[in-house]
């Protein structure tokens, strides 16, 4: 199916609908019927089992419990950089932010305003930074863990659209990361502030963070902001920090001159959580 053809499917899907269908399923006991989804799941999209902190598919009570699962102990060492990246997956895109204009796809780009839910006050903070944008396929473990040492200072939900956001999509949809839903978490760290941006997509049934639970649903129309005391939250770095039930992709900013990505990545390389994502600015 070619891109363009891909993508005008997406608008004409009744989007919201597929997904509180999905995530009622994900979450439901469904007995062997569950089993059976998982095990056709592992089958279709070739998830390592073996990684999983219990690899019997038939232990998994619902959906949500497989696809959250933990990873064993010791399967993603933290690599000795100031910076780790906090996902399995692909790299989509990332660099530097060209004033306040994030690169998305050849043709594409977004504000940085627009991603944080229309703060310009806090998009200022990121002006001529750095961005990485980090997209998790169904097979990846999705479990999402800090990059460095941070304390939460704000966390801010953005209802929005529910396109996919796989590398089609992403190439076919102008501004998809700062039109879809999201949950943007602002954190201080020591070398200066960074934003973990998790953006939901179609039957991505719910995003949740260690510190509040699950955020969505409800899906509200108007921004929920959360605000937090220095020192109420407070992660180390490779500590769990959220998960994706079903989907999705991660934008990560930076101030300028705080990053210098590891010279190996490249878009489209694959990625595990724990390795070195870069290091901070000389």
């Amino acid at each position: 199916m070619s891109d363009r053809l891909a993508v005008l499917l997406q608008y004409l899907l009744p989007k919201q609908a597929l997904t509180v269908l999905a995530g009622k399923f994900a979450g439901a006991r469904a007995g062997g019927l569950t089993t059976a989804v998982i095990r056709w799941f592992v089958r279709r999209y070739g998830v390592d089992m073996d990684e999983a902190a219990n690899p019997d598919i038939a232990a998994y009570g619902t959906f949500n419990e497989f696809f959250t699962r933990p990873l064993r102990a010791g399967v993603r060492p933290l690599a000795q950089a100031a910076l780790v990246c906090p996902v399995d997956g692909a790299i989509s895109q990332f660099g530097t932010i060209e004033r306040d204009r994030i690169f998305q796809a050849k043709g594409h780009s977004y504000s940085t305003t627009a991603l944080v839910g229309g703060d310009a006050a806090l998009a200022a903070r990121f002006e001529d930074g750095a961005f990485a944008t980090l997209y998790l396929s169904p097979r990846d473990y999705h479990r999402i863990h800090m990059p460095c040492d941070g304390r939460l200072r704000r966390m801010i939900h953005v209802p929005g659209d529910l396109f996919s956001v796989n590398p089609a999509t992403a190439r076919g949809v102008a501004g998809l990361f700062a039109r879809n839903e999201r949950v943007v978490c602002v954190f201080e760290s020591d070398a200066g502030p960074f934003v973990l941006v998790l953006v939901g997509a179609t039957i991505v049934g719910s995003m949740a963070t260690v510190w509040h639970g699950v955020v969505n649903p409800p899906r509200t129309p108007t921004v929920r902001d959360w605000l937090y005391e220095d020192g109420e939250v407070v992660l180390k770095r490779g500590d769990e920090m959220g998960r994706f039930l079903l989907g999705s992709t991660v934008v990560m900013l930076f101030p300028k001159g705080r990053v210098r990505f590891n010279l190996e990545w490249a878009p489209a390389r694959a990625i595990r959580m724990g390795e070195a994502m870069g290091l901070p600015s000389a």
